[in-house]
Parts: C-alpha cells; sequence; structure tokens
C-alpha cells in the first residue's frame, strides 16, 4: 500500500503515466475484493492529492519533466496544449468541481489538470479535496468500465 501511495503522490505532479494501474496491483490484504480494491482506491486518491498539494509549490516546469510529456509536445497534433486548454477552461467554468471532472477522465495525464488548475486556484484544503475526488471517481469509472468489459466478454 505503501508503494501505491507513493506512486500516486509522484503521479500527480512529476511522473507521465497513467494512475490507473494501481487497479492491477496483486495483494492480498485478507479483505473480500471490494475491500481490498476500494482500499487500493483511497490510499491511491490519497496519494494524488497529496502530491496536487506539493504541486502547488514546484511550479510549472514539472510539466516538462518526463520524455513522454517532451514527445507529446512535439508531436503532431499537440494533444497536450489541447489538453491544457480545456482543463484552464474547466477551472474558469467549474471550479473545483471542474477540476474532479477532469481527474475523473481514464488515462488522461494528471499533471496537466493539476497545474492548470494549481496556476488558478489557492486554497490548497478544497484543491486537494477536489483531486482526491477526481482520483477517487477516475478508479471508479476505470474499475466499473473493466468490470463491464469482463461480463460483457
Amino acid at each position: 500500500m505503501g508503494i501505491i501511495f507513493i506512486y500516486s503522490f509522484l503521479i500527480a505532479f512529476a511522473l507521465p503515466g497513467p494512475s490507473e494501474v494501481v487497479l492491477g496491483v496483486p495483494l492480498d490484504l485478507g479483505l473480500p475484493a471490494w475491500g481490498q480494491l476500494g482500499s487500493i482506491m483511497i490510499v491511491s486518491a490519497t496519494g494524488k492529492a497529496a502530491g496536487s498539494i506539493f504541486a502547488f509549490h514546484i511550479g510549472q516546469e514539472a510539466k516538462q519533466a518526463g520524455p513522454l510529456i517532451r514527445w507529446l509536445r512535439r508531436s503532431r497534433w499537440n494533444i497536450l496544449e489541447w489538453s491544457e486548454k480545456r482543463s484552464v477552461q474547466l477551472a474558469q467554468q467549474y471550479g473545483y468541481a471542474g477540476l474532479a471532472i477532469a481527474l475523473s477522465v481514464p488515462l488522461f495525464p494528471d499533471t496537466i489538470s493539476i497545474y492548470a488548475f494549481a496556476a488558478l486556484e489557492t486554497n490548497y484544503v478544497r484543491f486537494a479535496i477536489a483531486t482526491f475526488l477526481g482520483s477517487l471517481g477516475r478508479l471508479l469509472v476505470t474499475a466499473g468500465f473493466v468490470g463491464w468489459l469482463i461480463t460483457v466478454f
């Protein structure tokens, strides 16, 4: 669980990768499947909320940190520029609820949304709560979609 927390903490401000991978961690906590999955989700969302608070302090430079982010910025379609604009629009239009919504989208880069909102918002507690809820929502959407795929196929 500590590794899940640390990974989620780092994914919030520096690592360019999907936060959903924590759902596939093979753990045996002695809990029923729903309890184990719920525990992973809570720990991951808490780690991401803590990491988002740290993101307030390190500035916009961390968006440039990873090789994947640099490659995406140079790519033909520049999905990062598009997603940054969308994140800022959500922040301006919906505030903290917009952050939670942006973070609920599976496979969407967390770091972009977090930094876009960090530049516009100043309330650490509300920011952390929105990040927690958005991260939890993302994991719930992902788990629900994967569960649906398994049921259908």
